[in-house]
């Protein structure tokens, strides 16, 4: 297991002054993501991640609707060793003991989205999996947080190339007009990772730990473009996570929405981009 921590940041130095570019990697375990650091299978993440990889840490959910709230309440995944551990964005309520002297907060908010766009932020959502789903009332209540949000089925988790259609709709707007001159705080949820994932591993038959290892070394290529938009743009704070992981037959479970370690235990890194 990596010991890397994330650098320590006063995100009063980032608020207002950078853009904020947040990914969840949907259903990615830490063992996987660590994996394919080890093994060399992420060029593009790997620039941007410490020397000994992920960090590991506990999400705060086991699916993703449920770690979505808490994240945008401000409880991103926690590091999976004793605290305490300060928190990045907090929103204002009695007796948190999670808020230092780094953590910005924001007053008066329901949610860190609602915090961005009264600090000048254009907020934008880029929906994966089904509960950003539009077409129902559930999946409409993650995207109504955002000024902008967006979901088609070729963002979701049966399309094979969903990440490159994901970021290609993200840099366009990044890069239009009239989004020249604001900030922008941008949400993507990657859903390749999710089952079904046996479509990026050639000869497989069924979703494994190796055919979702195989969907995070594709999600990498994609991400490419969508971070050089990004640092072209404007110096911006990235956090990249997973909301849980995923059992593939671990003590005989499969899937999610269960306190197993494989779902508990989730890779996390944020990093600074500079034009």
């Amino acid at each position: 297991m990596s010991d890397t921590a994330s650098p320590v940041l006063d995100m009063h130095a980032i608020v207002g002054s950078h853009d904020v570019l947040f990914i969840t990697l949907d259903t990615l375990r830490f063992d996987a993501a660590q994996r394919c650091f080890d093994e060399g299978r992420l060029p593009t993440l790997s620039r941007h991640l410490p020397a000994g990889g992920w960090e590991r840490r506990h999400t705060p959910a086991t699916f993703t609707y449920a770690a979505h709230q808490a994240f945008f309440a401000g409880f991103l995944p926690t590091p999976a060793r004793p605290g305490p551990h300060p928190r990045l964005f907090a929103l204002a309520f009695a007796g948190s003991e999670t808020i230092d002297a780094n953590t910005f907060v924001f007053p008066d908010h329901a949610d860190i989205v609602d915090g961005f766009a009264a600090q000048g932020y254009h907020t934008l959502c880029i929906g994966g999996v089904g509960f950003f789903n539009r077409a129902n009332p559930l999946g409409r209540a993650l995207p109504g947080l955002f000024a902008e949000a967006h979901w088609r089925p070729a963002f979701g988790v049966t399309a094979h190339d969903s990440t490159d259609a994901q970021v290609a709709l993200a840099c366009g707007r990044l890069t239009a007009d009239d989004l020249r001159d604001r900030r922008c705080f941008t949400f993507i949820n990657v859903s390749a990772l999710h089952q079904p994932n046996l479509h990026y591993l050639p000869g497989a038959t069924e979703d494994g730990l190796d055919s979702h290892c195989a969907a995070l070394a594709y999600v990498d290529r994609a991400l490419t473009p969508l971070l050089e938009a990004a640092r072209r743009r404007a110096p911006t704070f990235v956090v990249v996570c997973s909301d849980h992981g995923t059992a593939y037959g671990e003590d005989g479970y499969r899937g999610h929405r269960l306190a197993h370690d494989v779902v508990m235990h989730v890779p996390y890194a944020h990093f600074l981009l500079a034009p």
